[in-house]
């Protein structure tokens, strides 16, 4: 199932602007990672549609969304972008217990739309410095930030590669740097190359997943969605055929 760009904008709406009589806890919210996004307003949408239990996509960098929801935010789901803080989450005793899975496997990319760049080899570009500006999310807070930084160090580029790097505070951000021009190429995600709305590239690496790069993310409901019946509902949702369906379709692997 496909739902165009008024259909998601209409999801949205939906969510803000709720029918008489619908009580909060009768919407969903969820903290998505960045890189995420759009693919989480696809499948919100196509659960929308199929329980009519509006969602609200909340989207930001993992690392930040992890200490909003430690500061009190109010959030019923944690899409993250890794494994770490949900882990955490589930240990200090902010998740209903047994809900932290898997739910996307996703890909690092080195991506560029710089014309000089055409034809050419990305790795080969990074490996011989052949660029102004590489653009990588905040190693800090953003988990494909932490991969592309481990990738750099273990293939001995990141002392080179830091004296010319811009960090994104988020993987969007990231992407809009070298979307934009102001970076010559940068690691972003590769659900991201994959929007039809983006310029095309001039050149593109998928870094091969090692145990340094592998961008397992995993999902937890929070412990203030226990009487949510919709946010268990979305939780499920997102193990079914047709989210799934929708999830590879963005580029990512789905747990077996």
């Amino acid at each position: 199932m496909r739902f165009t760009a008024g259909r998601l904008l209409l999801h949205f709406l939906s969510a803000a602007l709720l029918p008489c009589g619908l009580l909060a806890d009768d919407i969903v919210t969820v903290a998505v990672a960045s890189n995420f996004a759009k693919t989480a307003a696809e499948v919100s949408a196509a659960f929308t549609e199929t329980t009519a239990v509006p969602v609200r996509i909340s989207p930001g960098s993992t690392g930040k969304l992890y200490a909003q929801i430690i500061n009190g935010g109010p959030f019923d789901l944690f899409l993250s972008a890794d494994t770490e803080r949900p882990s955490l989450l589930e240990k200090s005793g902010y998740t209903v217990a047994g809900s932290r899975r898997t739910y996307a496997i996703g890909s690092l990319v080195l991506w560029s739309r710089d014309e000089r760049l055409r034809g050419k080899d990305c790795r080969e570009v990074l490996e011989r410095r052949d660029y102004l500006w590489l653009a990588l999310a905040n190693p800090k807070t953003a988990p494909y930030g932490a991969a592309a930084r481990e990738f750099l160090e273990a293939a001995g580029l990141w002392k080179s590669a830091s004296q010319r790097a811009v960090f994104g505070e988020n993987i969007a951000q990231t992407l809009q740097f070298v979307a934009t021009g102001n970076a010559t190429l940068g690691f972003v995600s590769l659900s991201q190359t994959l929007d039809p709305d983006l310029p095309a590239a001039t050149c593109t690496w998928i870094v091969p997943p090692t145990s340094n790069t592998s961008l397992q993310q995993q999902l937890v409901l929070l412990k203030r969605a226990r009487s949510n019946a919709g946010a268990r509902q979305f939780l499920d949702f997102l193990s079914t055929p047709a989210a799934k369906e929708i999830i590879i379709r963005h580029g990512y692997r789905v747990p077996d």
